[in-house]
């Protein structure tokens, strides 16, 4: 267990960074009055009053989110559709996922790209046999997001094709941990040993009718995302919490909890600076799409994936204290190399962890290298990613 000082320094952490300025302006989802009455302790996270944790410390949330499962509110994530004949086509003109490939109900993850190559969002997309596209992207993108979406769709209608847009006012609440299929069993008459990680079904869940069900998340567990009707949200989220096994946890386990499970956070470590090939994500790159060269930057992630890039994403494990977003990063000579994008004490593994962009030369796993923390340099090490391995549901 990681003592009470760097306890306090990580919530002290998380304040400074979610918190900017007053919060009677932000934006509220339906459980905002819910998280008060359960002691959650609000923030600004990206225009949205949300829950950074709750009476339980951070680390005891982002343990029993390993142990057991825990309860977050992401209804601040867009959620969208894209219905008409060329929907996929649509999406396809914006990302860099193969759409089309897809079965009924199977989602994956994606990224929208500009014509330099670079990240303006990651997201979900899932091909659902109900005749649309079902999109869940980032709060902090919004924005930026729905009028990209809504400017590239006029002109692919201009161009005489059939697809439309819209956005949705639904509850969004993820189900995290190695209990959570059990626990929403009991609410679902579906059998979810059904349904495998990154597929998704229409439901019924404890007597709410229309809940879209996604084995999905954001901790490296096994675990749901689930859309709800907007006016039923409290009402799932108190009938999650009926199950002993269920605990409510906030941002702060979840920005720890996806840290060890290696995932990005857009804005810390993907952003329109960086390309699917500088963050390690060229995975998200379908076969077609690369033979086709048809998303946005295409000619320059295709090149870069031939002559390999000048940097790349890496994991970090470091010693003597943490390092945060923005630590420098040397050989050892002392020369810079890059730079963490997000570091914390890892809960599970007892010491501390991070990500960052270093120069390909020392991007291979087992480098030496040194961090600079508080004008002290410490040493580092390239360590493999997710930091705590991945316990996705797949069907046996």
């Amino acid at each position: 267990m990681l003592g009470v000082r760097a306890q306090l320094a990580f919530a002290v952490r998380l304040h400074r960074s979610y918190s900017r300025g007053g919060t009677e302006s932000l934006k509220k989802t339906a459980l905002y009055e819910f998280h008060r009455n359960e002691g959650g302790r609000m923030v600004d996270f990206a225009g949205w009053n949300m829950p950074v944790q709750y009476k339980d410390s951070h680390i005891s949330s982002h343990l029993h989110t390993r142990q057991h499962c825990s309860l977050f509110d992401v209804s601040h994530m867009l959620q969208s559709k894209v219905t008409g004949k060329d929907r996929v086509k649509f999406m396809e003109s914006l990302i860099v996922g193969d759409i089309a490939e897809l079965k009924d109900n199977q989602g994956t993850l994606s990224l929208f790209t500009n014509d330099k190559g670079g990240i303006m969002d990651d997201l979900i997309v899932t091909r659902t046999s109900d005749g649309y596209l079902y999109i869940v992207s980032n709060a902090g993108c919004a924005d930026k997001d729905s009028a990209h979406m809504k400017e590239q769709l006029a002109k692919f209608k201009a161009a005489g094709n059939d697809a439309d847009l819209e956005f949705l006012e639904a509850g969004l609440i993820a189900l995290q941990g190695p209990s959570a299929a059990s626990v929403l069993q009991e609410g679902v008459s579906d059998d979810l040993n059904k349904l495998p990680f990154m597929w998704s079904a229409m439901m019924t869940v404890f007597g709410v009718k229309g809940c879209r069900v996604t084995r999905c998340g954001y901790t490296g567990e096994d675990g749901f995302e689930i859309s709800v009707p907007i006016e039923h949200t409290v009402e799932l989220a108190e009938s999650l919490l009926k199950n002993n096994e269920v605990k409510l946890a906030g941002l702060g386990a979840r920005d720890s909890l996806r840290l060890e499970a290696g995932l990005c956070l857009y804005g810390n470590d993907i952003d329109e600076t960086t390309t699917p090939v500088e963050a390690s994500l060229l995975w998200t790159i379908g076969k077609r799409r690369r033979a086709a060269a048809d998303f946005p930057g295409a000619a320059i992630v295709l090149r870069q994936i031939k002559e390999k890039t000048r940097r790349k994403r890496v994991g970090l494990t470091s010693t003597g204290p943490p390092v945060r977003q923005h630590t420098p990063i040397l050989n050892l000579d002392g020369k810079v190399i890059g730079e963490v994008t997000s570091g914390c004490p890892s809960p599970c593994l007892k010491q501390n962890i991070a990500m960052g962009y270093v120069d390909t030369e020392y991007s291979k796993l087992g480098t030496p290298i040194k961090v600079e923390v508080r004008k002290k340099i410490v040493d580092a090490v390239v360590a493999k990613m997710p930091f705590v391995p991945t316990k996705y549901y797949t069907v046996k």
